[in-house]
């Protein structure tokens, strides 16, 4: 056995290499590095914790760790990159249940104090639940559905957790303890449903913030540091992170979690007519650019067209001498930093990679702007028409460049629900189809 000084020493090192690889990942030169740190931190406290728990189920135990280590093992090398999002709120899910259940298991063996404990289980049941409902939600198994009277539903619901709470905290009771966890459960679920699809990656930044303290709460009550400061971590970034992309959407928690409109679609704009261009147009305008902004969304992702995006930019700057810039929203795709691990990942020149604020004063000298699904990102109604879900929300002002090429399979809605003005504006052309094969063909045409 080591002794608790050394068990301290060892999960405090630990937490080093969590805090070292956060840091990591600030940076695509860093991240595979923080990766790597990551995992030796997670890995030492596995060790260690196995080493200095007393079992009475030694093989149980480790045929359990083998059957979750082939799982993640299958799991990371079959997940599409589009899927990414989905696993996300799904790993998220899982790291959420295991402090509920940590806790649980506490209380019952009477090892753990009714106050820390039980915040811990009330904010793991809700992440456990509300992350469980934007996996469905991100996998198109549930769509945007106004509940009614969401809002008083969900108030009801949370001043009954706290009267159960309260009692729990006095008597420490399982029945009382159940009935609380039950309820979280049923508001987690209620308070992520309403969420639009627009603001789905704060919503997962939220939960995965939640997750994170509901550790750092089941830390406090096992006395253990790697769960306090890694829990910390954990729900601290989520919260910055969650905070920074609310800014960008020009929102705050509030309108989010209770302010949820409806969606109309405006019959009147549906009857428009876009204009259409051909592969070989938009290999002409792109070739005779000296400025040309590539606006990368979910179809990016959808399509997996980072690779040919990149090759197209080779063959535009070499070739052609096109000045190349990538532009970058904050809530892009499905989930924070989606875009960037995309173009990370094809190598694309992290210099080339600009977010909203610095991109934007570029449009109006861009001679072309080639947006691929960024549908949300880019609707100019986010500034001007008050009934849409989007109003408010800063977008990347593409309709100032000298023509959008826009790539999408059809004149659909975004995943807000809300129509795209953009489509029909005089200096947009609409290519339709897949954007990976569109993108090789005007790369082969170039």
């Amino acid at each position: 056995m080591i002794a608790f000084e050394g068990i301290f020493l060892i999960y405090l090192l630990s937490s080093i290499f969590f805090i070292l690889a956060v840091r990591g990942l600030a940076s695509p030169a860093s991240a595979e590095r923080g990766n790597h740190l990551g995992i030796t931190g997670m890995a030492v406290c596995v060790l260690v914790t196995l080493l200095v728990v007393p079992s009475r189920n030694d093989v149980g135990i480790f045929l359990a760790l083998i059957a979750a280590a082939i799982s993640g093992i299958t799991i990371a090398n079959k997940i599409k990159m589009t899927a990414l999002p989905q696993m996300i709120a799904l790993l998220n899910a899982a790291g959420a249940l295991s402090s509920l259940l940590v806790g649980v298991v506490q209380i019952l063996r009477h090892q753990a104090h009714a106050f820390d404990t039980s915040v811990g289980m009330i904010i793991g049941a809700v992440a456990f639940s509300g992350s469980c409902v934007a996996f469905f939600k991100l996998s198109g198994l549930y769509t945007f559905q106004r509940l009614k009277f969401a809002n008083l539903i969900n108030a009801l619901i949370l001043g009954v957790i706290a009267f159960y709470w309260t009692r729990f905290s006095i008597d420490g009771t399982m029945q009382t303890a159940y009935m609380m966890i039950a309820l979280s459960l049923v508001f987690g679920a209620t308070i992520t449903l309403p969420v639009g699809g627009a603001d789905m990656p704060i919503m997962i930044s939220v939960l995965n913030a939640a997750s994170g303290f509901a550790a750092a709460g089941i830390g406090f009550s096992l006395s253990n540091i790697v769960l306090i400061i890694t829990g910390a971590i954990v729900g601290a970034s989520g919260t910055i992170l969650a905070f920074v992309m609310t800014k960008a959407m020009n929102k705050n928690f509030f309108q989010i979690l209770f302010q949820h409109k409806n969606v109309e679609q405006k019959q009147a704009l549906n009857e428009k007519t876009a204009h259409t261009a051909s592969v070989q147009d938009a290999a002409f305008l792109m070739q005779n650019a000296s400025k040309v902004i590539i606006v990368p969304g979910f179809g990016m992702a959808s399509a997996g067209a980072q690779y040919a995006l990149k090759n197209m930019t080779d063959v535009l700057e070499d070739k052609y001498g096109v000045e190349v810039k990538f532009a970058i929203h904050p809530v892009a795709g499905r989930m924070p930093g989606h875009m960037n691990v995309l173009l990370a990942e094809a190598k694309v020149d992290y210099e080339k990679v600009y977010g909203l604020e610095d991109i934007n004063p570029d449009f109006v000298s861009a001679d072309v702007a080639y947006v691929i699904g960024a549908n949300d990102i880019t609707n100019p109604a986010a500034k001007t028409d008050t009934s849409s879900p989007l109003y408010g929300m800063p977008v990347l002002d593409v309709v100032k460049a000298k023509t959008v090429i826009f790539v999408k399979r059809s004149l659909a809605a975004g995943y807000s629900g809300a129509d795209n003005p953009l489509f029909f504006a005089d200096n947009t052309l609409m290519l339709y189809g897949d954007a990976k094969k569109i993108t090789e063909e005007i790369t082969a045409d170039l």
